[in-house]
């Protein structure tokens, strides 16, 4: 089972998605009845959805990179103790948390759908919770290729 916390910190979302919680939710029970993870596992994770202002602080603090984003995350486990966390099917564990911009997904929307473009976003935020990482060629592919496969899940 996967969960998660939704917080809006700018009320402009409401425009482009009117519930966050409805809508993310479910997305995530069709990814856990096709994902083997999160049918498994207790995992869960909060998402704030905010703006160019909350983000750019964000980054700056955690990250001393003093830019607007489109995307944080914030793994709460490094990847070996997670790997041990998930195969003791009995945890509950947290994952950590993502932030997510609206203005930069409004900016990449203009070719493609809100929506599209957002579910892209959350889910790439999510592969970091669960300790991937695109530092190299075969990184970048080996997650990517979990993206794809959440991406297929939920439509």
């Amino acid at each position: 089972m996967i969960k998660v916390d939704i917080l809006v910190n700018n009320k402009a979302w409401q425009k482009h998605i009117s519930n966050p919680n409805f809508y993310l939710k479910k997305r995530l029970k069709k990814a856990e009845d096709k994902i083997g993870i999160f049918r498994k596992n207790k995992l869960n994770f909060t998402l704030l959805l905010s703006g160019d202002n909350e983000i750019q602080k964000l980054n700056k603090k955690f990250r001393k990179k003093n830019k607007i984003t489109d995307i944080l995350s914030f793994p709460f486990h490094e990847k070996k103790i997670l790997n041990k966390l998930i195969n003791n099917k009995n945890n509950n564990v947290y994952l950590g948390d993502i932030i997510i911009n609206l203005n930069k997904i409004i900016e990449q929307s203009q070719k493609n759908n809100f929506t599209t473009i957002f579910d892209k976003i959350w889910v790439h935020g999510l592969t970091h919770l669960l300790g991937y990482r695109h530092k190299s060629n075969q990184d970048y592919f080996t997650m990517q290729k979990l993206e794809d496969k959440i991406i297929k899940s939920i439509q």
